[in-house]
């Protein structure tokens, strides 16, 4: 492949990470959203994290599958006409303001993401030369931050209106009032989340047009990988502990890491009794806090240990959240701010530690924590359910919990002194 090629796929494969990035972050923004449009509890808000993280749990394995028999290129080109096409449903879906229609609309664009996601991050590390592939995938991660950011800020500036209605003032309208009232919020949704799937479009048509090398992956047409069912194998990958203890710890972290950003919104007009924009401006700074503590994270792993930055970090969360907890106005809120900031190396640390040691099967196991994103479809319902039976504060306990099994796994961990982090998400 020609140096102008490369770069081409190289800056292709890049805003894979982007794309992925940014529909993850928009979450936060439609949970409060979708609240106030269909009007709804905590509880069943927090659908919107479990549609999207269930897309993940689900689609990992068959987009394997699929990969096998079409090659990667076409796998990525059909996760994203899979999600172009959940974008495209979100117009519909504001006409008729239905939940469950924003919720399948939703969960088709998270399947096409896993897609994205299974396919881009051992694709970056092939395409240029191998001695530079671990700067690629750190380039690549930067645009997946980068995209948290923009998400929550363009996304804020679209789609929330900043005019939340009290119960005394929806009783005083008439119901065609509030009908249009609610329209409107809903069909906030419509022109970004068009420009999302043009956009996506865009981006299948030029990665169609450009040649990608494919992977011959590692164990693949040995006799002893083809032998053995797909069952056989997750079973002997079950016998490894390590890799068992860490797809619970992935478990855990995704659901406290979903649970922390998709309530900030409510949370801050809660707590600290600031308007729906404030709130959306306190989430930008909590997403660009994660962007520059990936960066510092990553500089500080060099002269520290990992493992024991994990462990820190881990206990460091569950002291901000309980603080975010029992306090009042506005320190609550940078406390969770914080908790954004030491969350930043979890996933890949969790994730690098998991398949470390894993050989021909690393491939395999990685799948698997992979599928432990599940993590982020099972928290946020619990932490939805206690908001309502008690109040927001409170259930922010959850994510605590979440990160005292990060410290747990840290310190079961410590006599691991090198990790490689090569992933993103």
């Amino acid at each position: 492949m020609s140096k102008n090629k490369n770069t081409l796929a190289v800056v292709l494969i890049t805003s894979l990470f982007f794309i992925w990035g940014f529909a993850l972050n928009l979450n936060p923004i439609l949970i409060p959203h979708l609240k106030k449009a269909c009007q709804l509890s905590d509880l069943q808000s927090s659908l919107v994290d479990s549609a999207a993280y269930f897309a993940y749990f689900l689609l990992p394995i068959p987009a394997a599958q699929f990969m096998k028999r079409y090659g990667y290129k076409g796998g990525i080109l059909f996760g994203l006409i899979l999600f172009s096409v959940g974008a495209f449903l979100f117009f519909p879906a504001s006409i008729v303001r239905n939940y469950a229609f924003f919720l399948g609309a939703l969960f088709i664009i998270f399947s096409g993401a896993a897609f994205l996601e299974t396919a881009a991050n051992p694709y970056i590390s092939v395409l240029g030369d191998p001695e530079s592939a671990t700067q690629r995938i750190n380039f690549a991660q930067t645009f997946n931050g980068l995209a948290a950011v923009l998400a929550s800020y363009l996304g804020g500036k679209a789609i929330l209106s900043g005019k939340v209605l009290t119960p005394d003032q929806e009783k005083a309208m008439s119901s065609l009032q509030l009908n249009n009232y609610l329209n409107k919020e809903a069909a906030s949704v419509q022109l970004p989340f068009l420009i999302i799937a043009v956009t996506v479009l865009i981006v299948a048509i030029l990665l169609w047009r450009t040649h990608l090398p494919e992977i011959v992956e590692e164990g693949e047409g040995l006799p002893q990988h083809e032998d053995r069912t797909f069952l056989e194998r997750i079973a002997d990958l079950l016998n490894e502990k390590g890799l068992r203890f860490g797809v619970v710890a992935q478990f855990f972290y995704v659901g406290g890491q979903a649970c922390v950003g998709s309530f900030l919104i409510r949370f801050s007009e809660r707590v600290a009794g600031v308007d729906e924009a404030a709130a959306n401006n306190y989430l930008t700074m909590a997403l660009f806090a994660f962007l520059a503590g990936r960066f510092i994270g990553t500089f500080l792993m060099t002269f520290i240990n990992p493992v024991k930055l994990l462990a820190i970090y881990g206990i460091t969360n569950v002291a901000l959240i309980v603080l975010s907890v029992f306090l009042h106005g506005k320190f609550p809120v940078y406390a969770l701010i914080g908790v954004e900031f030491f969350m930043s190396i979890m996933f890949p640390t969790i994730f690098s530690l998991s398949i470390r040691g894993l050989g021909a099967k690393t491939k395999e196991g990685s799948s698997l924590v992979i599928m432990a994103i599940v993590g982020g479809a099972i928290f946020p319902p619990i932490m939805g359910k206690l908001s309502d039976m008690t109040n927001i504060q409170i259930a922010y306990l959850v994510p605590a919990a979440c990160f005292l099994f990060v410290f747990y796994f840290a310190m079961r961990n410590l006599k691991v002194k090198e990790v490689k982090l090569t992933v993103s998400h």
